[in-house]
């Protein structure tokens, strides 16, 4: 081959790499610009659901659509209803959600809140349980690889956990720097979440009982702000900065970390979610969920 040919050629995989990047990007309003998307979750095939936290609606994108529609309306539920965390467990067809609810008539504002669980494929009700305190924050959610669900509580700094097929969940953690815990994942079967908070990394130790025990504080080479939705992929942390406009990969090297910038740029992103090849993000300050390829 001529060394003009193999220019060519060099230009022309070049142009298919970036045409092929660009033609797997999405950008979709959720309802409309003030729907605030906190998460998002995606189900076999590639269908999208995604909450919203200033309405009572998930809404739910089908695969190579740009058009959101109702999914879920827990309107009936009281004034001020919406959704944070979304979780799809296509093992059990579940479709797992924070609905939270402002009580009436309180100052400084109280919700109550409730893990909710609905079928994947036509949103019947499945599973409701109730955060057992007067004012709580369900927030995010992980399966670990015991098949249970872990569940955070932000405003009280609790770890919950709802064991497989059940309807009611335990106290798994409870420590003072967990409040503000937001994110939550399980990266090579190890358990980390984030604190929204303050700005803080942990893994969770389990000992050789099962017990977890004090959150170890993994530093990161820099600042993180406002860490939300957090998932696993590829071997890394991928977290969604509400406070920088940011979605960064973690690397996590025993208590270290060292962090990289995915994407900038964003209003307020909240969610995070792999999927394949690409990486879904929901910017809860537009109003919208976006992708962009998945970093290796």
């Amino acid at each position: 081959m001529s060394v003009s040919n193999a220019r060519r050629l060099a230009t022309c995989v070049a142009l298919f790499v970036i045409f092929t990047q660009a033609a797997s990007a999405a950008d979709i309003l959720i309802g409309d610009a003030k729907s605030q998307p906190e998460s998002l979750a995606v189900a076999p095939g590639g269908v999208l659901f995604v909450g919203s936290a200033s309405s009572p609606f998930v809404y739910k994108v089908r695969s190579g659509s740009s058009t959101a529609e109702k999914f879920i309306d827990a309107s009936a539920e009281g004034p001020g209803t919406f959704f944070f965390g979304m979780l799809v467990d296509a093992a059990s067809n579940t479709l797992w959600t924070c609905q939270l609810t402002p009580v009436p008539d309180t100052t400084p504002v109280r919700r109550h809140t409730a893990l909710r669980g609905f079928d994947l494929s036509t949103g019947a009700p499945k599973v409701r349980w109730s955060l057992p305190e007067d004012d709580s924050t369900c927030n995010d959610f992980s399966i670990g690889p015991d098949k249970a669900l872990y569940i955070t509580d932000t405003t009280n700094g609790k770890i919950y956990r709802l064991p497989a097929g059940a309807s009611t969940a335990e106290l798994y953690l409870e420590h003072r720097t967990l409040m503000g815990v937001d994110g939550i994942t399980f990266l090579d079967g190890t358990l980390y979440v984030n604190n929204v908070v303050f700005n803080k990394l942990y893994r969770i130790p389990v000992d050789a009982d099962g017990k977890p025990g004090k959150p170890i504080d993994i530093w990161m080479d820099q600042p993180v702000k406002g860490p939300d939705g957090m998932r696993a992929a590829n071997g890394k942390l991928i977290v969604a900065e509400n406070g920088s406009g940011t979605i960064a990969a973690i690397t996590v090297n025993g208590e270290k970390a060292s962090v990289t910038v995915l994407k900038e740029g964003l209003k307020s992103p909240t969610g995070v979610e792999p999927a394949g090849d690409t990486l879904w993000i929901s910017e809860r300050g537009a109003g919208k969920v976006l992708s962009i390829p998945m970093p290796k």
